[in-house]
């Protein structure tokens, strides 16, 4: 295993200042995938007529995207995991920007599928390495606030980058948003190549096998949390259209912005607390989280009720996953983090699909009114696994 020190020079020789542009490139890393996950997704109308498929099939390529990330994190990460970081995080970055291009020239479905696919690699490689980088570039006590900063760029992406890309290529076309995508990545990889600094990989005679990270204390519990989460969330989240609508209020634009502007609130309250505080900001937004569920359930078809509890539930959930990142950090220690956050990726994106899948089968067997109560039991057993493994996954507050 290396040796190398955990923090670059700059950040040895002033411990207190974080190196800004370092984690703000990787901070645009994160913007750059979730932006290229997702932008088709509010292009369905237009890429569907270019494409000659219907918008069914254009959906189809978020599906495959998600699909190849799970499949390709774990394998992908693993064979990756001896060569030197700095290298492999360009090699993702040029991977980004060529399957972006290839999507804005391609008049092909099968060819974009194709791309897309590539795409998804290139994502569940991403997600495996960026919080691991980040916890690299700082002291330890800077982990948590460093890691915060990078997964913001998934809030900012989903909060703002999405809609303006969808507004973008109302204008201007949806090939030139993925040539934006493109030309946006290739300036990114010169800016990593500049400003954040180069680690090694881990060493072939002491490399430890995944089976064995899989089972380092504390690494376990997390996951589960994760699962947990992310099943409840994406079960009520996937389908708020549907319960905004029969709820009586209708305004379903109005409640995903209250839910998206409330996660920048929740991202930036996690960055303040979380290097010092994290068992009790996660078990907090946990709380809150589940008591939204409760009065979505009991309460959600008045109007004032619905959006204050969306906003309370935005702002728990916008923090949570950066509070679960850097537990699996300290769990599994900065130089496993890589494989241990491609088990992460695997079990969040297996949660994404399951919960939306259990989400339709309730409405369509149910009604919208039991999503609530379905999350609420999931988010509850996540806050028990929190206050229960104290030990090694979620340990006393510094």
């Amino acid at each position: 295993m290396s040796t190398a020190p955990a923090t670059s020079p700059a950040t040895a020789s002033a411990p207190d200042r974080l190196p800004w542009p370092g984690l703000l490139a990787l901070f645009a890393a994160a913007f750059t995938a979730v932006m290229t996950e997702l932008l088709p997704a509010g292009l369905l109308p237009r890429m569907s007529g270019a494409l000659d498929v219907p918008e069914a099939r254009i959906g189809f390529l978020v599906t495959g995207y998600a699909a190849a990330s799970c499949v390709a994190a774990i394998p992908v990460t693993a064979l990756l995991r001896g060569l030197p970081r700095r290298p492999v995080l360009l090699g993702v970055l040029a991977g980004f920007a060529l399957c972006n291009a290839v999507t804005a020239l391609s008049s092909s479905y099968a060819v974009t599928f194709a791309a897309r696919l590539l795409a998804g690699v290139m994502g569940g490689t991403m997600w495996a390495m960026l919080a691991g980088y980040a916890a690299r570039m700082v002291p330890p006590e800077r982990r948590g606030r460093a890691i915060a900063i990078v997964l913001a760029g998934i809030t900012v992406a989903l909060s703002f980058g999405i809609p303006a890309g969808t507004a973008a290529a109302s204008l201007a076309g949806w090939r030139a948003a993925f040539g934006a995508l493109a030309a946006g990545g290739a300036v990114l990889a010169a800016w990593v190549r500049w400003k954040v600094p180069d680690f090694p990989g881990e060493d072939a005679a002491e490399r430890v096998p995944l089976r064995r990270i899989a089972v380092l204390p504390g690494i376990l519990a997390v996951l589960s949390v994760t699962l947990l989460l992310v099943l409840g969330h994406q079960a009520m989240y996937t389908y708020m259209a549907p319960f905004t609508e029969d709820s009586g209020f209708g305004r379903t634009g109005l409640v995903l912005f209250v839910f998206g502007l409330s996660t920048v609130a929740g991202i930036w309250l996690t960055g303040v607390l979380i290097d010092r505080f994290l068992r009790a900001t996660l078990a907090a937004s946990l709380a809150l989280l589940a008591a939204s569920m409760v009065a979505l359930g009991c309460a959600g078809d008045v109007p004032g009720v619905l959006l204050a509890a969306v906003a309370v539930w935005g702002a728990a959930f916008g923090g949570a996953p950066t509070l679960i990142q850097t537990a699996l950090v300290d769990a599994s220690g900065p130089v496993h983090a890589d494989v241990a956050t491609s088990m992460q990726t695997t079990v969040y994106n297996m949660a994404i699909a399951a919960g939306s899948l259990i989400g339709g089968v309730l409405l369509e067997g149910s009604g919208s009114g039991v999503l609530p109560w379905t999350t609420l039991p999931l988010v509850t057993a996540a806050l028990a696994v929190v206050v229960l493994a104290r030990r090694h996954a979620f340990p006393a507050d510094r």
